[in-house]
């Protein structure tokens, strides 16, 4: 297998080491920076180095397209244009939207890793930064079933956790989860600093500001571009969260302990259900569904899942002999989740079975 990485900082070097060690693939690396290329070549990120796009995609059976989101357009249109037919094209772009609407080609797949650190570069990148990690899919309609398979385990060979999403649900859960924090971040700590007068030193901060407030001022090449690119997802949560504020400063304005109690409660409960949501565990269920072979089918179910919460660990398609017809065969992380995929499947009208162990 060959892999192309177009853009090899963190997330590119990352996914070059994983797919060299563990899906035991040649890596092609390409990008702006010829001094970034030659780390990532010392670093084992990529066995050579492009002299561009189109020799970097030549045969290539994966393209990972690793750029800020505003560049992200024309470099996956690139690579689609120079890439062969056989060939699935995906990003590791923040925000999906705008980029799903720019592209009409059946073999991309809009992608988000949910994986990352707090030191950029290639030389930070580690052959582990997805184990485990959530690893959003945004296919459309008329994806290629067999390129959204090929796509699906070689992330679940990275350690990844694929799941399907439609792009608009998947902006505006990232802008309340992911988008939000670091605007939050960054008023805290000028709120912080704005609130000493020129004469003060500065306060010592506490364990507690600096958890709240560490992916304040990151990259800004990187966030300019996810702010203006999900703007309006964004300025949406921005002012929900002034009306929580304006709430919580009426309860402390009148000394409401039970409104500010009920309040720390709640807030302690919702936390603890978020981070149990993210949590791995527990068996993986066969199951197998017969299914009309036509465009889009595999999208159709792989985000009627993704939708409902549902984990694919892995997934195998086999055309019938006639090709009119098929059968896929999903593994489902967990038994619950395995009864609630069976049933959606059975409503969007396709049988299926769990195979017993």
């Amino acid at each position: 297998m060959r892999i192309a990485v177009l853009g090899v900082g963190l997330i590119g070097g990352s996914i070059g080491l994983a797919a060299r060690e563990r899906a035991r693939a040649e890596v092609v690396g390409w990008g702006p920076r010829r001094k970034t290329l030659e780390t990532a070549l010392a670093l084992g990120a990529v066995d050579r180095v492009a002299p561009n796009v189109e020799d970097a995609v030549a045969d290539a059976d994966a393209v990972f397209a690793c750029a800020p989101v505003e560049l992200l357009p024309e470099l996956v249109a690139q690579a689609l244009a120079a890439a062969g037919p056989d060939t699935v094209v995906t990003d590791a772009g923040s925000t999906k939207r705008n980029l799903v609407d720019a592209i009409d080609d059946e073999r991309f797949v809009g992608g988000h890793p949910i994986a990352g650190a707090e030191t950029a570069g290639v030389e930070n990148a580690r052959v582990d930064l997805f184990d485990g990690a959530a690893w959003y899919l945004t296919p459309r309609a008329d994806t290629s079933g067999i390129l959204f398979e090929r796509l699906h385990r070689l992330l679940v060979a990275f350690g990844a956790r694929p799941s399907a999403i439609d792009a608009q649900t998947h902006d505006r859960m990232l802008a309340a989860v992911s988008h939000l924090p670091h605007v939050l971040a960054n008023v805290l700590v000028t709120q912080a600093a704005s609130d000493v007068a020129d004469d003060e030193p500065l306060p010592r901060t506490g364990p507690s500001f600096r958890d709240v407030t560490r992916v304040a001022g990151a990259n800004s090449e990187v966030w300019t571009g996810i702010y203006l690119s999900n703007r309006d997802a964004i300025a949406y949560e921005v002012d929900a969260v002034i009306e929580r504020l304006a709430a919580v400063a009426d309860w402390l304005r009148s000394a409401d302990a039970e409104a500010l109690r009920t309040w720390n409660d709640s807030a302690r409960e919702d936390r603890r259900r978020l981070l149990e949501a993210g949590l791995q565990g527990g068996s993986v269920t066969e199951m197998r569904l017969s299914v009309p072979n036509r465009p889009g089918i595999v999208a159709q179910v792989a985000l009627a899942l993704g939708k409902a919460g549902v984990n694919i660990a892995d997934m195998a398609l086999s055309p019938a002999p006639d090709m009119r017809s098929g059968s896929m065969t999903l593994w489902i992380a967990g038994d619950d989740d395995a009864e609630r995929a069976k049933q959606l499947i059975v409503e969007l009208g396709f049988p299926a079975a769990v195979v017993e162990a």
